[in-house]
């Protein structure tokens, strides 16, 4: 990743820049003198930041892509609105920018899904009213975007002359008779679609300087966030959509990384160390989840079991495995080896690059406390696994719900799919809604439970089946991503052979697996 550089210099912005003047032209240079020292004055501030030269934000989005993967999110799915212009100046399709940067930032990962939907929150809230009386295997997506171009302020600074300058690196301007300098505004939020409440922190404001010299031609847009200055060349063909392109592409960036906590200011060149507002924003992280304790234990067990530290559940409870996973992991951060889950451990493990921390021979184990044993103790029974349904087979009406009992006989990580009329195959556990794949023996799963989405026979009474594997470990990270896939969401070219041969594969034949043919009378 390029890093911002690192050069100091202590020279307010507009004087930086006035100095590398290339063009001869004294009246010319108090043209563009005035505006971008004016523009920066009122944008940036007097001090010179860290400064990188762009062509768009597509490299954070490929790191934001590693960076998911990194950290292990997957599942999410979003709604977006239409995103409307407030100021009526911006003549550009902000929502299917939009999608095509969650699209870029996702190739890999397959973290993030997003249906584009409605103009405003009557239409999305009789959307997922409908949702929720659809049929088989539909789910409603957990969030919602919402916002609009917010600012559009024309002729911010102007000045005309005759003659043509340009500046480097900064402003690229071609010959032209004026100056001027214009700034765009891009406020976005995310909902949650569950009583379409604002998630806290979870907002984007932005806003772009868009630099021209002239009718048409050629200018440059500036960005800043984190300390950082962002310069881009605009083409003369796209001018300021372009810039809102870019407005657009670093909202992704900056939602998608709150949403998920993940340190998304090192796809952008920034460091939590140089920046005070990314500290303040891990620290609203940490104190967010530390209020209601369970969260913060559960992240925790998330990506200490992703990492190999420890093997348990992901229940938001303290239990000896998990407080030795901390110990360990501390540890290898350079802090105290102790079970705590502090603010320093929190901003330490955001900062680290676990790719270099190697993982223990053998994870920090939970055993689940066994049933009253009915029987003297008798040695270790290979895993089995049985699934059973709310109806016998055949006793199905046509589009009538049911629900399966999930019962491995030891504790395992149980994943369940179905392949319905078509052959197509779906995901449908763990999900967005159930994200640990870890069941225990003591306590068998109810699917869908408090769920929400819908088990349902077929309505044309055609056959479908439902297959559900388990093995000892989670072997999520040896799937390959065409068979762990998205939830709710058809496995392109998949079968359900493909996906047992990949878990046979995964968990070198130590799996136990049960299948429901599910067929309507």
């Amino acid at each position: 990743m390029a890093s911002p550089c690192t050069a100091t210099p202590k020279h307010r912005l507009g004087l930086a820049l006035a100095a590398v003047a290339v063009l001869a032209g004294c009246s010319t240079l108090d043209v563009k003198q005035d505006t971008i020292t004016g523009t920066q004055a009122a944008t940036i501030g007097p001090e010179l930041p860290p400064f990188r030269t762009i062509t768009g934000f597509s490299g954070a989005l490929r790191c934001m892509d590693d960076l998911l993967i990194t950290y292990g999110v997957r599942d999410v799915s979003m709604l977006v609105e239409d995103i409307l212009d407030q100021t009526k100046k911006v003549n550009a399709g902000t929502r299917d920018m939009l999608i095509t940067a969650v699209s870029d930032m996702t190739r890999r990962s397959r973290a993030i899904r997003v249906n584009a939907y409605g103009k405003d929150s009557a239409n999305v809230i009789g959307f997922l009213a409908s949702a929720q009386r659809q049929s088989v295997y539909d789910v409603i997506p957990q969030y919602d975007i919402k916002g609009s171009v917010s600012q559009f302020d024309e002729n911010v600074i102007r000045k005309q002359k005759d003659f043509g300058i340009g500046f480097a690196p900064f402003i690229n301007l071609g010959a032209a008779g004026d100056a001027a300098s214009n700034v765009m505004g891009l406020d976005l939020s995310v909902l949650s679609t569950e009583d379409m409440s604002i998630l806290p922190g979870v907002t984007s404001r932005n806003s772009v300087v868009i630099l021209k010299h002239g009718k048409g031609v050629d200018g440059d847009a500036a960005y800043h966030k984190f300390g950082v200055s962002y310069s881009m060349t605009l083409s003369k063909a796209e001018g300021q959509s372009q810039a809102l392109r870019g407005l657009v592409e670093l909202a992704v960036v900056e939602l998608m990384g709150k949403l998920t906590k993940t340190p998304y200011w090192s796809c952008l060149g920034a460091s939590a160390a140089d920046s005070a507002e990314i500290q303040r924003e891990v620290s609203d992280w940490y104190f967010a989840m530390a209020g209601s304790r369970v969260e913060l234990i559960a992240w925790f067990q998330n990506q200490l079991r992703r990492r190999g530290f420890y093997d348990g559940p992901i229940d938001g409870e303290f239990n000896p495995a998990i407080d030795e996973a901390i110990a360990n992991y501390r540890g290898e951060l350079g802090l105290e080896k102790k079970s705590l889950l502090d603010e320093a451990f929190f901003k330490a493990y955001l900062a680290a690059d676990h790719n270099k921390i190697k993982a223990p021979d053998k994870p920090a184990t939970w055993i689940a406390t066994p049933a009253p044993a009915q029987a003297p103790a008798q040695p270790p029974a290979k895993l089995g696994l049985a699934l059973e349904p709310s109806a016998p087979q055949g006793r199905l009406a046509r589009g009538e719900a049911f629900s399966l009992t999930i019962k491995p006989t030891q504790d395992a990580h149980v994943y369940c799919y179905l392949q319905d009329d078509k052959g197509q195959v779906q995901r449908f556990y763990p999900n967005r809604f159930a994200r640990d794949s870890l069941v225990p023996a003591a306590r068998p799963l109810a699917l869908p439970g408090s769920m929400r989405f819908q088990l349902v026979a077929n309505e044309r009474g055609a056959s479908e089946t439902v297959a559900c594997f388990a093995t000892a470990r989670d072997v999520a990270q040896q799937l390959p991503q065409a068979v762990l896939g998205t939830d709710f969401e058809t496995l392109p070219g998949a079968s359900l052979e493909q996906v047992r041969t990949a878990f046979t594969q995964a968990s070198q034949g130590a799996l136990a697996q049960e299948s429901f043919h599910v067929q309507p009378k």
